[in-house]
């Protein structure tokens, strides 16, 4: 694995913010996300890419910008996407972390926004906030999703119980929460079994080292990459939420009482609704995508 910035070795600052990512065959999108987190109004960050042995032009396009703040990693050989995110975020050196996907997108003032809570408060262990959903071209799909019924600060007994409630992903994707890298290494790190729900698997151990703060502006954009409308995305989901409320049930670390479960399991209906109304969205912005893309062949 080779480390270093643009064209030299790591940097010489100590940073308070981390901001990671671990892309795999992701050019499409990655220039635009990069270049969301160097808009940052909070300009005390670090940004770690990480190219897991990628076989199209993402390295040229991480090598493309020149930052003093962008450190760059790869390895030969290609790695689960939990493991890939485990090694990028090794490399941090700031005690506060943001994960990062290809194609997700930060609003200017999202690492600003987040951090100071983070910093004010040393009982908080991760702070979130909402997020858009936005298709192909960065056009929104979905505003402002996520968070409902955890905006302001909540114990991790009040999110675990809302999740068991809702099964539902309530706290949303990497690229919308900022956490404490100590929290994260005592909760173990990302975890593979869970692959559709990667991140809730994460931060519902993170709430066993502090308290979550919900804020309900949308700071991030999330990009709809078609998995959603595939054979079999929801029962998958849907797999991993039953097994995540069976942990919740058995667990010591979280008060979750025979009210929650039998709530969620009424509602569990709801959220099949819910994800299959995401697929049909996804196809629907796929379709859209592919009859632009043959207009612009058409018109060159």
């Amino acid at each position: 694995m080779t480390v270093g910035g643009p064209g030299g070795p790591p940097l010489a600052f100590q940073p308070v913010i981390s901001v990671v990512a671990a892309v795999t065959d992701g050019d499409d999108h990655l220039g635009e996300t990069i270049g969301s987190v160097l808009d940052q109004s909070e300009r005390d960050f670090e940004l770690v890419l990480f190219d897991n042995a990628s076989r199209d032009a993402t390295l040229e396009v991480m090598r493309s910008f020149s930052d003093p703040r962008i450190r760059i990693a790869r390895t030969g050989e290609r790695l689960p996407r939990s493991e890939a995110r485990n090694r990028a975020l090794q490399l941090c050196q700031a005690p506060l972390v943001k994960t990062v996907v290809d194609g997700d997108l930060l609003h200017p003032r999202c690492l600003e926004l987040q951090s100071q809570p983070l910093l004010d408060d040393p009982g908080l262990a991760l702070v979130a906030s909402r997020r858009h959903v936005v298709d192909d071209r960065s056009r929104v799909l979905v505003p402002r999703r996520g968070l409902s019924g955890l905006i302001g600060t909540r114990s991790g007994d009040e999110v675990a119980r809302k999740i068991v409630r809702s099964r539902a992903n309530l706290i949303g994707d990497a690229c919308n929460v900022l956490f404490r890298r100590e929290s994260f290494a005592a909760a173990g790190g990302w975890r593979g079994r869970r692959d559709e729900l990667l991140d809730l698997d994460c931060w519902l151990r993170l709430l066993h080292h502090g308290d979550f703060l919900g804020r309900p502006e949308p700071l991030a954009a999330v990009r709809m990459n078609g998995t959603e409308g595939q054979p079999g995305y929801a029962d998958r989901v849907a797999g991993e939420h039953h097994a995540i409320v069976a942990e919740l049930t058995d667990s010591e670390a979280y008060e979750v009482s025979a009210t929650d479960r039998a709530l969620g399991t009424l509602i569990a209906p709801v959220g099949a609704l819910r994800r299959a109304g995401l697929g049909v969205v996804a196809s629907r912005s796929a379709r859209r995508a592919e009859k632009e893309r043959a207009r612009e062949l058409a018109d060159a």
